[in-house]
């Protein structure tokens, strides 16, 4: 499937209401739960997705298209959410992933953008040299892992549980 903008933004704006669905009701166990040392639960996935949402996807495609190449993306720190989510319930980042998400993608339409512009070239610390279009590939399938990821964690916790049938459930696995 090749990148289409319009369809990229389907799961964008999906992403905040299925996370919504799935975690807003949910006891502590579920969303803080995780699958032992230097893993995320619930939890931290979220406070991670909004991080994302303020530091990365839109100020990157904003500094591609400003500067192109000639400045290097802010390193991205994966773990700032330990600290930054601290203390806040699972309602309020559910709110603030929403509402941050809303505001970048009303930011990614006020882009007007075209096809030469996600061609366009920036400079990352690590990968080097990157599209818009890859960046904006890439933050459609951020949220699909991080989707799958929450759901895996909370599958996990039943591992024992389920018994004999685990050799069914794949995502036990």
């Amino acid at each position: 499937m090749e990148y289409e903008l319009e369809q990229a933004k389907e799961v964008l704006r999906s992403t905040p209401a299925t996370l919504n669905s799935l975690l807003r009701h949910l006891s502590d166990p579920w969303i803080f739960q995780n699958e032992g040392p230097e893993t995320w639960s619930p939890y931290d996935v979220l406070g991670h997705l909004i991080h994302g949402e303020e530091t990365d996807w839109i100020p990157r495609a904003r500094m591609i298209l400003e500067y192109g190449e000639t400045r290097v993306f802010e390193p991205f720190d994966r773990f700032a959410m330990f600290e930054k989510s601290e203390g806040k319930s699972m309602a309020e980042l559910l709110d603030t992933f929403a509402q941050l998400r809303t505001l970048s993608l009303q930011e990614l339409d006020a882009m007007n953008l075209t096809p030469e512009m996600l061609d366009k070239r920036g400079k990352h610390p690590e990968l080097s040299v990157v599209s818009l279009k890859q960046l904006l590939a890439t933050w459609v399938v951020h949220d699909l892992g991080h989707l799958r990821q929450v759901v895996r964690v909370m599958a996990k916790q039943y591992t024992n549980e389920v018994g004999p049938w685990k050799k069914y459930l794949p995502v036990l696995m």
